[in-house]
């Protein structure tokens, strides 16, 4: 009698340690005249959520400059004309230092979305967008956030009735 009771203890403590592995959020429980429990609790992994702020700067807040790099006169101010509708805050339109043969819409930090919209209401290719650089054909760009350079592929597709720049 003593080795069944001690055959039947010794499955309890057994069969509560196999199912305290298979599920370990269970209770535990020890045979006997005390009883012993255990609760084990997992921590959710913390969610960590990026925001992303955008914020929408209006077209009358971004400074825009056009400069002619077609060696087309009015290029620049044909361009000029046909942003002007969008509410675009337009600098004098102005001749690059050099002529290039592609238009390319340059933009500082912060206004990529911007130089984005004229470059894609000007017809351009979001290849044709790019961050500014010095290499930028024209002397300074002054107060302005998005600079256009109007190459001969732009300036044949605008009407070139103005006769600056």
């Amino acid at each position: 009698m003593v080795r069944a009771l001690l055959v039947l203890v010794l499955f309890v403590a057994v069969t509560v340690l196999v199912l305290s592995e298979i599920h370990p959020t269970a209770t535990k429980t020890v045979s006997g005249s005390a009883s012993l429990s255990t609760t084990t609790t997992t921590q959710p992994k913390p969610v960590h959520k990026s925001t992303t702020t955008t914020t929408t700067i209006p077209p009358s807040k971004v400074q825009v400059l056009v400069a002619n790099a077609a060696g087309i006169t009015g290029a620049a101010a044909a361009v000029s004309a046909e942003l002007k509708p969008a509410g675009w805050a337009l600098l004098p339109p102005t001749n690059a230092s050099t002529q290039v043969t592609t238009s390319r819409v340059y933009y500082v930090a912060g206004f990529m979305p911007q130089a984005d919209a004229i470059a894609s209401s000007l017809h351009l290719p979001a290849t044709s967008v790019g961050p500014y650089a010095t290499t930028v054909p024209i002397s300074s760009i002054g107060t302005a956030k998005v600079v256009v350079i109007v190459g001969p592929d732009l300036a044949d597709t605008t009407t070139a009735s103005s006769t600056t720049s």
